[in-house]
């Protein structure tokens, strides 16, 4: 169902915190005109884990709304609690989207079979296509390829997984075995390219925030096996992939939406405003990129 470059949008915010509804709207019709192939809110990029209930809610119907059906629009539902996780999912359903992305709990450390009845039990509750998200470097658990098959082959809402675990050999590792086809995404827009040249189907990128038609070309060029092209595009976004990274995900990315004039400076604590000698860092990877 899912494949190609999907951004995983950022949350605009004014300097003192509040979302601001306009910049949101007009960035999601920026992608939009960009041929983005789907729309992440309420992301790991979209500082979900400071947003409100209640503000979720209202950034879901905001995009709905917006997008109206042109491209695939699809909801983080994540947390650590499997009622409030479900619960999420629900919601998110409620409001039309085409999917749910849940990141696997963070903080309280599962083990497989608690990661496993966690998203079993989402997937029962809620008819919604999920697709399970892996980072193990942000929550401090890992979702092993044999668990991710298990759920699979269980649950056949669950149709694919964003892989950011950073090991490629993860694609052979899950498809082994597996009695069906599943969306495989990576999450690590530096190796995506390598991903998709593994058979993988896309990226679920924070670069294309800022460069969403090089993105959505560099995977369109994947797709029809077109690796010059890809590579090409590929390196003239290398700098810029890394420069992302310079310091945590969203800060850096906010940054560079604010020097295109598409953001105010706004981020939520405890994260704070990129430091003007990293912003140079950005600047010249922005330069090197054209953006």
């Amino acid at each position: 169902m899912f494949h190609g470059s999907i951004v995983a949008l950022v949350t605009p915010m004014q300097a003192d915190g509040r979302i601001d509804e306009t910049a949101f709207l007009e960035l999601i019709e920026w992608q939009i005109e960009a041929k983005t192939d789907g729309i992440i809110v309420n992301g790991t990029t979209g500082e979900a884990a400071t947003t409100t209930p209640e503000e979720k809610v209202r950034l879901l119907n905001l995009a709905k709304t917006q997008i109206r059906g042109r491209v695939p629009l699809i909801a983080g539902t994540g947390s650590p609690c499997t009622r409030i996780a479900t619960a999420m999912t629900a919601d998110a359903k409620a409001q039309g989207v085409d999917a749910c992305l849940i990141l696997t709990p963070y903080y309280n450390k599962p083990t497989q079979a608690g990661l496993e009845a966690h998203y079993g039990q989402i997937a029962s509750a809620v008819d919604i296509p999920i697709l399970l998200y892996n980072a193990p470097g942000r929550t401090a658990c890992d979702l092993k390829p044999e668990t991710v098959r298990r759920l699979c082959q269980a649950y056949p809402n669950i149709i694919g997984i964003k892989e950011s675990s950073g090991d490629l050999n993860r694609i052979a590792e899950i498809r082994d075995g597996l009695n069906r086809e599943i969306d495989l995404l990576t999450g690590e827009d530096g190796s995506a390219l390598a991903f998709m040249q593994q058979g993988g189907m896309g990226v679920i990128s924070v670069t294309a925030n800022v460069a969403p038609q090089k993105m959505r070309k560099l995977c369109e060029a994947a797709k029809h096996q077109d690796w010059a092209l890809a590579k090409a595009l590929d390196d003239s976004l290398r700098a810029l992939h890394e420069a992302l990274f310079i310091e945590s995900n969203p800060i850096p990315v906010k940054w560079a939406l604010h020097q295109q004039g598409r953001i105010p400076k706004g981020i939520r604590l405890p994260l704070t405003w990129l430091p003007e000698d990293k912003g140079r860092v950005v600047l010249l990877a922005m330069q090197q990129a054209n953006m």
